[in-house]
């Protein structure tokens, strides 16, 4: 096998992965959208209250308004669900603008496993989070 040919085949090799992670990170996403979805189904079936949600800066010091309403699902009230079925992490920038006119937090794709690859090791799937916001209800 020559120079030319053992490249071709790495950058087949190559393209096929990306291609690869690139169809599993969709169909994670999928996955995630219908748990949220179904969540948010739940919820309103449940009756469960939503609430304005507050977002807070990167360092947690300062809270803003968001005009955003739904339900947190973490402790920290770092990620929620909008009414719409929205996934949302709920830190931004600190800025001017926020602070006098409230955040707008970008809705996010919902990841499957929440706090995967995180520093301090906690990670929790998705759909046990879920579960454990509408088990409570507050």
């Amino acid at each position: 096998m020559g120079d030319e040919d053992w490249q071709t085949a790495r950058q087949h090799a190559v393209l096929a992965h990306a291609a690869a992670a690139e169809r599993r990170r969709l169909a994670e996403q999928a996955e995630a959208a219908t748990l949220v979805s179904d969540f948010v189904a739940e919820a309103r079936r449940r009756g469960l209250p939503t609430t304005r949600l507050v977002a807070r800066s990167y360092d947690g010091r300062a809270r803003y308004r968001t005009r955003l309403h739904g339900w947190y699902i973490d402790r920290a009230r770092s990620r929620a669900v909008d009414v719409d079925g929205r996934f949302h992490l709920l830190t931004v920038p600190r800025t001017l603008r926020a602070r006098l006119l409230g955040a707008d937090p970008q809705p996010s794709p919902a990841p499957l496993i929440i706090g995967a690859g995180g520093r301090d090791g906690e990670s929790l799937p998705l759909r046990t989070m879920l579960q454990r916001r509408l088990d409570t209800e507050d």
